[in-house]
C-alpha cells in the first residue's frame, strides 16, 4: 500500500468518530435516525418561543452531561463544550483509545463552533442583573469563548501537540477537518480530533436569524416537514445544535495499531465568495471554487465522485446555488451523482453541521448506503438532480464530497475515500 498521497505527503484516514445530534446522541443512533427519516425538529423546549415567528428547532434531547463528566465540571461548561466532551469520548473510544492518546506531543486538536457559548455568559449577565454581582461565577465569560470546545477535548485526550480553533460560521466543522489533515500531512502530528459544535437555541440566535428571514416560519405547527431541502416550497432553515467529533491519523500510524478505518480525507478546500454578508453568491463561483481546489487536492477527477453531502439548507437561495455549483463543475456527470442533505431531519447545527455531516459522509462510503434528503415532495424545477428521495439507497462509492457554505461567503469542501473498514 502506497502511504503517501501524489504529493508525497503522508495519506490521512479516519478512525473514530462521535456525535450528539438532535436524532441521537451517538453515532450508531444518529446514523439510524437519518436512514429512517427520525426528525430531530420539533417545537423548542429550552424557552418559550411564543412571539417569534419560528418557533421549532433541532434540539438535542435526553442529554446529560453527568454521563461523560462530573457535574461540576459540567456546570462550568458551556452547552457547546458539554456536546465537544461527549462526542470527543465516544470518538476516542471508537478508535480504541478508552483513556488518553498514547503519544500526546504528537497529537493535537482543531476544532471549531459559529457561535461559542454565548447562552452562558447571558445565563450570568442574567443572573448579574437579578441578583448581583456576587453571584456571578467565575466561569461566566471565559467559559464562552470560542476556543473552550478546542482546550476541553485536548484535556479529555490529553493531546499536547497542535491545538486551534477554527470559527467559518456554517463552513467551520469542514475547514477544522480540513486543518488537522493539514497538521498531519505537514508532520507536525500522528493523531489529530477535528470537528466542530453547535449549542445554541437561544432566543438571540433564534431572533437573530429570523430577522434576516433565513429561517422556516411557515411549518409551526408541522416541525418534522419543516426542512425541506430542494423543494419548490422550501421556506428556510432550522436551527439545530450538536457536535461532530473526528479521530484523524497517519495512514500508516492507523495500520501499524490495527485500527478500523472509515474513511480517507483525500482533499479539502476553502474559499470566498467576496459578495455579501448573508446572500451567497448567485452564480455559485465561490462554490465551485471549493469544490473544485478539493479535488485537485486529491488529485481526483469529476467523474471519480459518486456522492455529495449537500450543504443543503432548505433555503431558496442557496439550495439553487449549490445545485448550479454542482453542474457547473461536474457538467453532464451531475445528472450521475447521488446528491443529498441530511438536514432534512437534523436541520442545521451551523458550526457543528459540517462535522455532522463529514460522519454520515464516512458512513455512507463505509456502508455503501446513501442518506436520503426526506421531505422531498415538491421538486423544484431549478433544482433537477438525483436527490436521493425520502429512502436510504445502497451504492457502492469510492469518493464523495461534504459541502458547507457559511455566511460571510465562506465554503468549505471535504472530499472522502473509501477504505475497506477491516484494514
Amino acid at each position: 500500500m502506497n502511504y503517501l498521497n501524489h504529493r508525497n505527503e503522508p495519506r490521512v484516514v479516519i478512525t473514530g468518530m462521535g456525535m450528539i445530534t438532535p436524532v441521537g446522541n451517538t453515532v450508531k443512533e444518529s446514523w439510524e435516525g437519518v436512514l429512517t427519516g427520525r426528525s430531530g425538529i420539533d417545537v423548542i423546549s429550552r424557552f418559550d418561543p411564543e412571539g417569534l415567528p419560528c418557533r421549532i428547532a433541532g434540539e438535542v434531547r435526553g442529554f446529560d452531561p453527568a454521563d461523560f463528566m462530573p457535574a461540576k465540571e459540567a456546570r462550568r461548561m458551556a452547552r457547546c463544550s458539554q456536546f465537544s466532551v461527549a462526542a470527543a469520548r465516544e470518538a476516542l473510544d471508537d478508535a480504541g483509545f478508552p483513556d488518553t492518546v498514547p503519544e500526546p506531543e504528537r497529537s493535537g486538536v482543531v476544532f471549531g463552533t459559529g457561535m461559542g457559548g454565548f447562552d452562558f455568559a447571558d445565563h450570568h449577565l442574567q443572573i448579574y442583573r437579578n441578583k448581583g454581582f456576587s453571584r456571578v461565577s467565575p466561569f461566566s465569560l471565559i467559559s464562552s469563548l470560542g476556543n473552550m470546545p478546542s482546550y476541553h477535548i485536548s484535556v479529555l485526550a490529553q493531546t499536547k501537540g497542535p491545538i486551534s480553533t477554527v470559527v467559518a460560521a456554517c463552513a467551520t466543522g469542514v475547514q477544522a477537518i480540513g486543518e488537522a489533515a493539514e497538521q498531519i500531512r505537514r508532520g507536525r502530528a500522528d493523531l489529530m480530533l477535528a470537528g466542530g459544535v453547535e449549542g445554541i437555541i437561544h432566543e438571540a440566535a433564534l431572533a437573530g436569524f429570523a430577522a434576516i428571514r433565513a429561517l422556516c416560519v411557515t411549518h409551526n405547527e408541522d416541525p418534522q416537514s419543516a426542512s425541506r431541502p430542494f423543494n419548490i416550497d422550501r421556506n428556510g432553515f432550522i436551527l439545530s445544535e450538536g457536535a461532530g467529533v473526528l479521530v484523524l491519523e497517519r495512514l500508516d500510524h492507523a495500520l501499524a495499531r490495527g485500527a478500523r478505518i472509515y474513511a480517507e480525507v483525500a482533499g479539502h478546500a476553502s474559499s470566498s465568495d467576496a459578495y455579501h454578508i448573508t446572500a451567497i453568491d448567485p452564480d455559485a463561483k465561490g462554490a465551485v471554487r471549493a469544490m473544485s481546489w478539493a479535488l485537485a487536492d486529491g488529485d481526483i477527477k469529476t467523474d471519480q465522485i459518486d456522492y455529495i453531502n449537500a450543504h443543503g439548507t432548505s433555503t431558496p437561495i442557496n439550495d439553487a446555488a449549490e445545485t448550479i455549483a454542482i453542474k457547473k463543475l461536474f457538467g453532464e456527470h451531475a445528472y450521475d451523482l447521488a446528491v443529498s442533505s441530511t438536514k432534512s431531519v437534523t436541520g442545521h447545527a451551523m458550526g457543528g453541521a459540517g462535522a455532522i455531516e463529514a460522519i454520515f459522509t464516512a458512513k455512507a462510503l463505509e456502508t455503501g448506503v446513501l442518506p436520503p434528503t426526506w421531505n422531498y415532495e415538491n421538486p423544484d424545477p431549478e433544482c433537477d438532480l438525483d436527490y436521493v428521495p425520502n429512502a436510504p439507497r445502497t451504492k457502492q462509492m469510492s469518493y464523495a464530497l461534504s459541502n458547507s457554505f457559511g455566511l460571510g461567503g465562506q465554503n468549505a469542501c471535504l472530499v472522502l475515500g473509501r477504505m475497506n473498514g477491516h484494514l
